[in-house]
């Protein structure tokens, strides 16, 4: 058996590379399965034990990895490292097992006739590319399996790990062995291998070019995974599209009456500088708001459109997660599955929703609570020393204006970090089984939060202290600050880091062992996952759906930050932390929910930011319009408007046809399967 350095194979994103390591071909445990053997071992995966680990322990964990899934095992390929007494276990997998776990994922992959069809074991040969695991999957996709196997790894019965005593290594039926050793100090991390070769030509077509526009996607889906392939395909879809929104902003601040004025409800005269604009002030905002209301609709429904037919070139129409085995942290009595029939832990759905509506709703509420008393705790102070300035007119005195915002971001923030515990651990306890769904639950919960924190301030200056002079500025305000600080945060410190923390170490690694070099990828910090890339844009959009009509240059600013926030992003997650774990998804999930609300929303909020403006109340107040009849319009507008955005979504399909007529082709092709595996 050669090594991967011998052999040269395709990458997983479709060019030719050599093996990503070299490790002692011999040492790796030995493929049962004849169909299954082959040339070269590829190194997949790390897992990094704790220093002086018992070899009884390691060995023994070993033999779990590579058993056969009949006798409870793995079905892996392991490589102990230097020896057997190292703190090192790389792993692959052989081809039989990465197949079944295709399946059992719900993968889709080229048939014969070149269609995408869901992938059947018992049908292998009609595959594209079966003899070529290189071919056949993406490097995310096998790494992600090998996580997707060691994940399914339980125990069959009651014992004790060797190595370890008695209090820590007493391993129950059913349970997760790896989590079990992650608890007991014996594994430290699982990471999945950067293949350096396909990483750095991936880099110089992503982000070192000179290319503004465009991203290789297949290239990232294949290397980093589905739920990175959507966040960055989402990412290029929205900036493309802030192009439109953006040359509106540019014609209504330049050639409209009203694009540049500021005002304030409770003050209807404009300001002095534009009062020679004042007849005709409000045409700016009506078109800025009438066309971030068409444009949100518009833009979403599009984006689902791309999104289904990335999920259908991406094989990942099908999948198949409710079935696959239940995620590690899920708890419950043993029981027969009555969908799949096998063993496994159950968890009544009633208790569930119980814990949902019971406990985890009402701390969800009470943290929304909070934050509104930070917002009128902020209000107060701001009151209070404002009345002390003018009561005192020191220098003390002054410098306490800044202090109520100062002691609001600090207390938002902590209350921020606070909330993203306590909605972790509610979601864990919970319970759900599948992962996709703990990741929706918890994602929900943050989002209810995030809106809030966000928002709430400029809801109350729109809608409660009807302040428009104040909502521009703060809008403004928030746009440029927070954009200056995210691109420092984002991309000078971490250029900075690997620039001159890191470089000056990469030649003495070149000289380092291949074992070495695959230990030291653990040095580099965990990916954090894109939750917190996924809120920045969500509070991009609703900054310009929302609120956009009173600052017509919101969707210039955007569309300058993202320019950027493309090439950091990548930049980031290639350089600067491990390679993460993907699952395979066929969509943003819940994200995408998330930014169809705030499409929705902002339909109400641009109606009564109109209903607010002076240039309405004056007409109104001229023509003797009685506020309740006011209110009548505006309802009514509101929803003639809400019945444009329903008709326009119902007008666009969620998929093209030809999407449509592959899942079609997909569902009769399953059952065509299905009935010759009964025959």
């Amino acid at each position: 058996m050669t090594t991967p350095g011998d052999v040269d194979g395709d990458d997983g994103v479709g060019r030719k590379k050599v093996g990503a390591a070299v490790l002692d071909p011999g040492a790796w445990s030995k493929v049962r399965c004849p169909c299954c053997l082959s040339d070269r071992v590829e190194p997949l995966v790390l897992i990094q034990l704790r220093e002086e680990v018992h070899p009884d322990t390691k060995r023994w964990f070993i033999s779990r990895i590579e058993a056969s899934n009949k006798d409870g095992g793995a079905q892996l390929l392991a490589h102990p490292g230097e020896d057997e007494d190292g703190e090192v276990i790389v792993l692959s997998a052989p081809r039989c097992s990465l197949l079944r776990a295709t399946e059992e994922l719900g993968l889709c992959k080229p048939y014969s006739d070149g269609e995408m069809t869901a992938f059947s074991y018992h049908d292998r040969k009609s595959f594209k590319n079966t003899d070529d695991m290189q071919a056949f999957l993406t490097l995310a996709e096998r790494q992600y399996i090998i996580k997707y196997e060691l994940d399914s790894l339980r125990a069959r019965k009651d014992l004790i790990i060797p190595g370890l005593p008695d209090d820590r290594g007493q391993l129950r039926s059913r349970q997760n062995i790896c989590q079990k050793l992650q608890k007991a100090g014996v594994i430290l991390d699982i990471v999945p291998i950067h293949h350096q070769q396909t990483l750095d030509q991936l880099g110089k077509s992503w982000y070192s070019g000179t290319q503004v526009w465009g991203q290789p996607l297949d290239a990232i889906q294949a290397y980093f995974g589905g739920s990175v392939g959507f966040y960055f395909s989402f990412l290029d879809f929205y900036t493309w599209a802030l192009v439109p929104p953006a040359l509106v902003g540019v014609a209504v601040m330049l050639f409209l009456p009203g694009g540049g004025a500021t005002y304030s409800a409770k003050s209807p005269q404009p300001a002095a500088e534009e009062e020679e604009e004042a007849g005709l002030a409000m045409s700016g905002y009506m078109v800025q708001a009438v066309f971030s209301m068409v444009w949100s609709t518009i833009f979403m429904e599009l984006w689902k459109r791309r999104s289904s037919a990335l999920s259908h070139c991406w094989g990942v129409l099908s999948l198949a997660e409710r079935f696959a085995e239940p995620r590690p942290g899920f708890q419950g009595t043993l029981g027969v599955n009555p969908v799949t029939k096998r063993v496994e832990p159950l968890f009544p759905e009633w208790r569930r929703q119980m814990r949902v509506g019971l406990v985890s709703l009402p701390v969800v509420v009470l943290f929304l609570g909070l934050v509104l008393m930070g917002m009128a705790g902020f209000y107060q102070g701001e009151t209070l020393a404002k009345q002390l300035h003018q009561d005192w007119g020191s220098l003390l005195s002054g410098a306490l204006l800044y202090l109520p915002s100062m002691l609001h971001i600090v207390y938002t923030n902590m209350l921020s970090t606070l909330y993203g515990r306590v909605a972790l651990k509610l979601t864990e306890w919970e319970n759900h089984r599948e992962e996709s769904s703990f990741q929706n639950h918890h994602t929900s919960k943050v989002l209810m939060f995030s809106f809030f924190n966000y928002f709430a301030v400029l809801f109350h200056i729109a809608f409660y202290k009807q302040d428009l002079p104040l909502l521009r500025k703060r809008l403004s305000s928030l746009l440029i600050v927070t954009q200056l600080v995210n691109q420092c945060t984002e991309l000078v410190v971490p250029w900075l880091v690997d620039r001159f923390l890191r470089a000056p170490q990469r030649p003495q690694l070149e000289d380092d062992s291949e074992e070495d070099k695959i230990r030291a990828q653990r040095s580099l910090p965990p990916f954090p996952g894109l939750f917190s890339e996924y809120i920045e844009l969500l509070v991009q959009f609703g900054y310009l759906s929302l609120f956009s009509c009173v600052y017509p240059l919101t969707p210039v600013l955007l569309l300058l930050n993202n320019v950027t926030e493309i090439r950091g992003d990548a930049y980031k997650i290639c350089k600067l932390f491990r390679k993460p774990f993907c699952a395979p998804v066929a969509s943003m999930g819940v994200w995408q929910t998330a930014f169809e609300i705030l499409s929705f929303v902002s339909v109400m909020s641009n109606c009564w930011l109109l209903l607010l403006s002076p240039r309405i109340r004056e007409f109104c107040l001229e023509e003797g319009i009685s506020g309740r009849n006011i209110m009548l319009v505006a309802i009514l507008v509101e929803h003639i408007l809400i019945l444009i955005k329903m008709v326009l979504a119902f007008m666009i399909p969620d998929e093209p046809d030809w999407i449509r007529e592959k899942r079609e082709q997909i569902e009769f092709r399953s059952l065509q399967a299905l009935g010759q595996q009964k025959l």
